[in-house]
Formats: C-alpha cells, structure tokens, sequence
C-alpha cells in the first residue's frame, strides 16, 4: 500500500485574541496587600469582562479543534495530522462551514469592540489601562483560521545529491513514513476500543448511571471509522459492524430493561477481548 494514495497532512492554524493580560501594577499591590512576595501568584486581568462575544469565538475555536483531532490521525510532528483520503470530502466541506461561523462569530465581536471597551472602562475601574487593547482597525488582524494540506512524503527524491546519501535518505523516510502509518492505525483501534471498554464498565454494573452521550459517541465513531480506516483493514471493519449490531441500542432501552442491560455488558465485554486479541493488548 502506498500510504501517499491513501492520505493527506493537515495542519490547523489558529489564531485569537485573549482579552487578558498580565498587569504587574496590580499583582505588586497584591502582593503588599497580603505582605508577600510578587512570587506568590500573578494577577491576569480579564479585559473584556461580562463580554459573551468573545467568548462564542473561543468557544466555536475549540469545538473546530476538537472536530479536526477526531478526524484526523497523529502523524508524528507536533502540529501535523494524517487526513485519510476517503475522509477529506466530509471533513473539508465541515471544515469551510465551520470556519464560516466562526469569521460570522469574529466579526460580530469586531462589530461590538468598541461598546465592549466603554463597558471595560467601567468595569474594571482603576485597572483599566487603554495601552492593554488593539485599536478598532487592528483588532480583526488578531484572529485568523487556516487549513494547510500537503502531501505524505515520498522516497522519489529526484535532487542532485551522492547516490549513498540519497539512499539513506529513501530510507529514513520509508521507516518514518511506515512507523506514522503503524502509529495512525493503532490510534484508531484505540478510539474503538475506548468506546466499548466505557460501556462495558458502565452498563456492567446496574447502579451506575451513563448519559446518553456513552452511546451516541459509539454511534459516531462507527460512523467516522470507514473513512479514518485508511488500510481497510479488515479485522478492524468487522470489529465497527458488530460494535454498530450489537452496542448501538436508546439509552433508555438500556436504562429501563435490566436484561437488556446485562446482555448488552457482556456483548462489550467480549468485543473488547476480540479487539484485545487483534490489538497485543493483556
């Protein structure tokens, strides 16, 4: 398999404005107030406070976040993940949509920047300081969202190097390339795993209470797994359908209907010592 046929590198770029900031003034008054050192602790302001336009920005800036890492699989290189072909068309087209609300979210807040500074002034009285907020025209340059895509390196190096040290290099990145796809894989297995183990454990003991989200969470995984399963691996496919077939039931079944219950715990149990035997796990 050629894993460069079979999958992308992204990476997701995020940049926002805080509204907090440290102020040396107060911690100093602080610190003499409570006869201790500056040491002790540090006083961040929040500049904006009472303010829910910014917060809908963070907000909305973690969920992209999170929704691009559960998509997407470690590649080895800290701000770098593996985008499995056959999951690009979804993620990308969720991707633009969710990048869309967020430039609405930012510009709403730009929009109320200055209303939101007369607020601050107010608030935060003798703390507040005009040198600690971007101007009006500067503050829409402090956010911005991105997503680059590139391809996975290839041994086809076609430079004007000695042939040995070209070779060394061939070699170095066919075993980095093998070890990020072993790497990638196990990671899926293990988000699987993770869901079955979660109800096993909940759904065996009858006094434990789950929210609905320990089932719709299976239920989102089995549906995401094709597209992240860039081996087609086949062991891992079976292991998704008989999750799907026999886990997947309404939380409410499973809360109300003892048996039911049972039988679904056990179900888990013996998926997960499946899986354990596929994954080297004890």
């Amino acid at each position: 398999m050629n894993l460069s046929d079979r999958a992308l590198l992204v990476q997701l770029s995020i940049s926002q404005w805080t509204a907090r900031k440290y102020d040396k003034k107060a911690t100093s008054e602080v610190a003499t107030a409570f006869n201790t050192t500056k040491d002790a602790g540090r006083y961040n302001k929040a500049l904006l406070p009472m303010n829910d336009y910014l917060d809908r920005v963070h907000k909305k800036t973690t969920h992209i976040r999170t929704k691009f890492y559960e998509n997407t699989l470690p590649w080895g290189i800290e701000g770098t993940q593996m985008l499995p072909t056959n999951n690009y068309l979804n993620f990308m087209t969720e991707f633009r949509k969710e990048k869309g609300e967020w430039q609405y979210l930012v510009n709403d807040f730009a929009n109320n920047y200055d209303q939101l500074r007369v607020d601050a002034r107010r608030l935060l009285g003798g703390l507040y300081n005009d040198a600690d907020y971007p101007s009006t025209q500067d503050i829409q340059r402090k956010f911005h969202i991105d997503m680059a895509v590139f391809p996975v390196p290839s041994t086809d190096f076609r430079v004007a190097i000695a042939s040995d040290e070209l070779s060394r290099i061939q070699e170095d990145v066919e075993r980095r390339v093998k070890e990020a796809q072993s790497t990638a894989m196990k990671e899926v297995w293990t988000r699987l795993f993770d869901r079955v183990q979660h109800m096993a454990e909940k759904l065996a003991d009858p006094k434990a209470i789950f929210r609905d989200s320990m089932v719709d969470n299976a239920r989102e995984i089995c549906a995401l797994l094709p597209r992240l399963n860039f081996t087609d691996d086949p062991q891992l496919e079976a292991m998704r359908q008989d999750v799907e077939a026999k886990l997947i039931k309404h939380p409410d079944a499973l809360r109300n209907d003892p048996d039911l219950r049972r039988d679904t715990a056990a179900e888990a149990k013996a998926i997960m010592d499946k899986m354990k035997s596929f994954m080297g796990v004890a």
